[in-house]
């Protein structure tokens, strides 16, 4: 006889506000009168009608001096400079690679972009153009910094910085960009053996440890060594976790995500995305958050 799984309707626990009052931020919705005052510029995701500036996206109101604009809630990644984004390698071309991050138009990744394996210092050659597949094929995944944005909005990349370049083995997760808190790192070693990329762009990595970092290889080798299964629970547990907290609406940055981590311990890993399972963690979670901001 097949296991039947039976889920009760359990009392939720009361939860005080996850910020104070006055930190409170200005939501609208499309439509909705943003200010009536004239002296204001009107920024992106406004409009003027009847000397009102009224939202046209749903999103958060951010001022800046006299410039108001909204901020979506829920929108493709645009790129700001010095952004540390996870993309995939679309299309390889003339000096050039195509990469996939989550915004409305491709990310372009130059040749001269990147560091030569060995770490060598000069102009690219010929050869290089043609040894181009040898460093990044289609369908690889890289992590990298947003060097420039160009007139139409696509991003410029470069992987100038031996943290960055090709990721080998690991699990990516895509969330929505305005749901990745900016901080002053997004590579993060956490203390349950595992590591995560958080990208501004929406996309996370998660992957083990590495015991030692390989200097020489200019971030194109990878180690495709099998996982251990130990590293392979503690990945899977991670990403399980990281699905609890968006579907919360919960910002992720690393205390947030250890956090959750802990919190989950005591259940098993497939348990963590049953709602119930989810909610008690989300809510354990989210508490010790404001324990830890007084």
């Amino acid at each position: 006889m097949a296991a039947v799984t039976m889920r009760l309707p359990a009392a939720r626990a009361p939860l005080g506000s996850s910020a104070p009052r006055s930190s409170e931020k200005h939501l609208v919705a499309p439509g909705d009168t943003i200010t009536t005052d004239t002296g204001y510029m009107r920024g992106h995701g406004t409009y003027v009608e009847d000397d009102k500036l009224i939202a046209s996206v749903a999103g958060v109101v951010e001022r800046v001096n006299k410039l108001v604009c909204v901020r979506a809630l829920k929108a493709r990644y645009n790129g700001e400079v010095g952004d540390i984004v996870v993309g995939r390698i679309t299309e390889v071309q003339q000096k050039r690679w195509k990469v996939e991050t989550n915004s409305r138009l491709d990310s372009v990744l130059l040749l001269s972009s990147i560091n030569l394996p060995g770490g060598e210092l000069r102009r690219r050659s010929a050869e290089d153009e043609l040894a181009m597949r040898d460093y990044l094929q289609e369908g690889d995944l890289i992590s990298a910094e947003v060097q420039s944005i160009f007139s139409d909005g696509a991003v410029s990349l470069h992987t100038r910085s031996l943290k960055y370049g090709k990721l080998a083995q690991g699990v990516l997760v895509q969330v929505s960009p305005s749901l990745v808190k900016r901080q002053k790192t997004h590579f993060h070693d956490l203390p349950c053996g595992a590591s995560v990329i958080l990208g501004n762009n929406g996309f996370i990595w998660i992957y083990p440890t590495a015991e030692q970092k390989d200097e020489e290889a200019g971030g194109f080798t990878t180690n495709l060594e099998p996982v251990p299964l130990s590293d392979r629970e503690v990945i899977s547990r991670l990403r399980n976790c990281i699905v609890a907290l968006v579907a919360h609406k919960m910002m992720l940055f690393d205390t947030s995500i250890l956090y959750c981590y802990e919190a989950s311990l005591p259940h098993q890993i497939k348990d963590i995305v049953k709602p119930e399972v989810t909610e008690e963690i989300v809510l354990e979670t989210r508490q010790r958050l404001l324990d830890l901001e007084g």
